[in-house]
């Protein structure tokens, strides 16, 4: 099994996030699509902004880095931190996924490395998830628990609709893209998504099989829901990068393992990425379940959540 590869502030009496970085406030500070994944994804963006980004959730993993990829704007954000010192488990996913929206972001793609669960989703397959099994212990996984922010500002208590936790819309455009560009993206399967940072015993990977699961991995959740309880569109791009420890002989997984596998693929997975981008639509176009997720909800967050553009 595989893990895939800023300021504490109240975020503004709006909620929204404060943006810092320099010159060049407005256009420069938004962009429509969010990338969570690895250092090697922003440095190909054309005319980068880094940007520190408040949020009421205190830090995110890092600063966003924002610019343009086929003419779209897109915000691209090291989710274990640009010297990937966070492990899974550590990450601050509430202050990730609100420090996307506060910039403008109302799409994102979640690239992550993985292990494979079935013989046939061996290390280099790209498996593009439909559902995901959550099997961590100790991730804060909702917006809205009815605790104050540090403004004052209290979420209510809400239940967001989970049934298909990905984007049908994201989901489909990137198998089409993948398969266009000659990588047969596997269309649909399970994630499961563990604690982690360590890797699955023979036992627990021989049990996630059993149950028809497709991949594991340790960063996929929260960072669905989340997306989800602010009406963002979110899709999963698994990279498989090893086969777990019960669909395989030997000593089981390594690190090392890992880190070859993905770098092995980094290029055609940022190249599948950017095509990707490219073929979403327009956030003004969006009509999918996640952009109707909050219809009729009352989050008390309403000064983030009802941004007149979905």
């Amino acid at each position: 099994m595989a893990d895939s590869s800023g300021n504490v502030g109240d975020g503004g009496a709006d909620l929204g996030g404060v943006p810092h970085g320099g010159p060049g406030d407005g256009f420069a500070h938004q962009a429509g699509i969010g990338v969570i994944g690895g250092s090697g994804f922003y440095a190909f963006l054309d005319d980068v902004t880094e940007i520190t980004v408040e949020t009421p959730y205190g830090p995110p993993s890092d600063s966003l880095f924002l610019g343009e990829v086929a003419g779209r704007r897109v915000a691209f954000l090291p989710r274990h931190g640009r010297k990937h010192h966070l492990p899974p488990h550590r990450i601050n996913y509430r202050a990730n996924l609100w420090a996307l929206r506060s910039v403008g972001v109302r799409q994102v793609l979640g690239p992550c490395a993985v292990g494979g669960l079935r013989p046939e989703y061996g290390p280099g397959t790209l498996l593009v998830p439909d559902q995901i099994v959550d099997r961590t212990k100790s991730r804060v996984q909702t917006y809205y628990d009815g605790e104050a922010l540090p403004d004052g500002t209290v979420p209510n208590v809400v239940h967001v609709a989970f049934a298909d936790p990905y984007c049908p819309v994201g989901r489909r455009t990137a198998v089409a893209t993948a398969r266009a560009g000659g990588w047969p993206a596997v269309d649909g399967g399970t994630l499961v998504v563990v604690e982690g940072p360590r890797f699955s015993t023979r036992a627990e990977s021989r049990w996630h099989a059993a149950q028809g699961w497709s991949v594991v991995g340790m960063t996929g959740h929260p960072e669905a829901v989340l997306a989800r309880e602010l009406g963002l569109c979110y899709t999963s791009l698994t990279l498989v990068t090893d086969l777990d420890a019960g669909a395989e002989t030997g000593e089981g997984v390594s690190h090392d393992e890992v880190l070859a596998v993905f770098a092995a693929n980094v290029d055609r997975l940022r190249t599948v990425l950017f095509d990707v981008v490219a073929a979403l639509p327009a956030t003004e176009a969006r009509d999918c379940l996640c952009a109707h997720a909050l219809d009729g909800l009352d989050t008390g967050l309403d000064a983030l959540v009802d941004h007149p553009t979905r």
